[in-house]
């Protein structure tokens, strides 16, 4: 797997994408003491505050990064979010009122929302072979299970020396270590202003609109089913992330320390799917994984309520959850890229981030609220009813066989276009609409197959 860090381009970028993680874990620990400081007892509402605008940041945000990513160079674009994401980590420890912290909040997760997906549609085209791009995801996938560990540890380490405060300086650094390496590397480039891109779409057209990502999901059938397998994963996260508190302590009555032990279990499950998962992919394919990760992921939930009266049977119902969820999760980059041209890839990876978030978003709410009034069992209970539901929906959404798009033609196209590469007589691909199949891929009229 780590034969695609041979990319210079790619090693630069994952490795701005580690730093940017590390930078964002310090934050979220120093966010925490910072809250309660303004806040005392209060400082759980106003967490859950920030985490909720920190959502709807990316939901509503996010597919604005595909219209920006046609217009502004994408290393103009990386750089100019790091160095905002920078300026107002800088700006947080000197905040007095609650309502400083919600706005700074928002103003950099607002910024994330924009780099995460546009940073997702360079790695396709950095790298175009299958396998390269497929290990590239894995890799991505085990940075942010890493971050997840390692980022508390760091702030643990770092927190025994200075105050909090610092760690804000901390993320930073991260944020502008980051900036440096994108820096450091030439990056695709967006098209010219009025001409057509090398695929033959214009930057006004279809795709190109901001919300246009978000209708190729709609109107594409393994997108829908995608959609669906990020409504599992979001259902078996919920439980894990906001139960594991009240099960650990109340349920098994067990220490504190033993919650982030069960949240690295989960964390762990994830790992491990990530680094099985590239030759898997090549020889099955996709959906040979991700549908049975689905029910597995819903299996496991299920079992959640019963897992809670062991602590081993707790432990590995979690690893089960994050290890479907990973087996979910890190395909997905695949099929987004399968089903957009190059032009359309920034549109398509905003949507995606935008829509996967909106599952979160129901997902987050839900599990708290049924875990506060009537307890995690009849929250995972709930939760696994609608991962059930998901994982049925998204078996009838993706075709069996999945094909190729008809063999179609394009009349208007000179037979030298880049999208054509020399097949005269037409041609077939994967299935997408974009603004060379402003309808999906359609098979050719009768007239056209006559040659009128």
């Amino acid at each position: 797997m780590l034969s695609v860090l041979r990319h210079r381009t790619y090693r630069h970028l994952f490795a701005a994408q580690a730093v940017a993680l590390t930078g964002t874990g310090l934050a979220t620990v120093a966010l925490g003491l910072l809250a309660y400081d303004l806040a005392g007892t209060r400082a759980s509402a106003v967490l859950g505050t920030a985490l909720a605008l920190k959502m709807v940041a990316y939901v509503t945000i996010s597919p604005l990064a595909g219209a920006l990513a046609r217009r502004v160079p994408r290393r103009a674009l990386l750089i100019s979010m790091d160095l905002t994401r920078a300026a107002i980590a800088l700006l947080l420890p000197f905040v007095t009122q609650v309502w400083q912290v919600y706005a700074l909040i928002l103003l950099l997760q607002a910024a994330s929302a924009v780099f995460t997906p546009v940073y997702q549609a360079t790695l396709p085209e950095v790298l175009p072979d299958e396998g390269d791009y497929t290990r590239a995801l894995s890799l991505s996938r085990l940075a942010y299970d890493l971050e997840s560990l390692f980022s508390p540890v760091l702030a643990a380490g770092l927190l025994a020396f200075v105050p909090y405060e610092r760690l804000f300086a901390g993320t930073a650094a991260g944020f502008l270590a980051s900036c440096a390496l994108v820096v450091s590397v030439p990056l695709p480039a967006p098209p010219a202003p009025g001409g057509a891109t090398p695929d033959g779409a214009r930057p006004g057209g279809g795709p190109c609109r901001t919300f246009s990502g978000t209708r190729l999901f709609l109107v594409t059938p393994r997108l829908r089913a995608l959609l669906a397998l990020d409504l599992v994963v979001a259902a078996g996260g919920a439980v894990v992330l906001v139960d594991t508190v009240a099960l650990v302590r109340d349920t098994l009555g067990r220490s504190a320390g033993d919650v982030p032990i069960a949240l690295g279990t989960y964390g762990a499950g994830s790992m491990a799917a990530a680094l099985l998962l590239p030759p898997l992919l090549e020889r099955y394919g996709e959906r040979p994984l991700m549908l049975p990760a689905a029910f597995a992921a819903t299996a496991a939930l299920g079992l959640s309520a019963a897992a809670a009266s062991s602590w081993p049977a707790l432990l590995t119902t979690w690893f089960l959850i994050g290890a479907a969820g990973s087996a979910i999760l890190t395909p997905a980059g695949r099929l987004v890229r399968r089903s957009a041209a190059g032009p359309g890839l920034p549109a398509a990876f905003a949507a995606r981030f935008s829509l996967s978030h909106t599952c979160w978003l129901l997902t987050y709410p839900l599990a708290g609220a049924l875990a506060a009034t009537a307890g995690p069992r009849v929250s995972a209970a709930v939760l696994t009813a609608v991962a059930l539901a998901a994982s049925a929906a998204a078996v009838r959404l993706w075709p069996r066989t999945d094909p190729d798009g008809p063999h179609h033609l394009h009349p208007g196209l000179a037979p030298d276009h880049p999208h054509l590469a020399g097949a005269h007589g037409g041609h077939a691909h994967a299935y997408r609409r974009d603004d060379l199949h402003p309808r999906g891929v359609t098979a050719p009229s009768r007239d056209q197959r006559s040659g009128a």
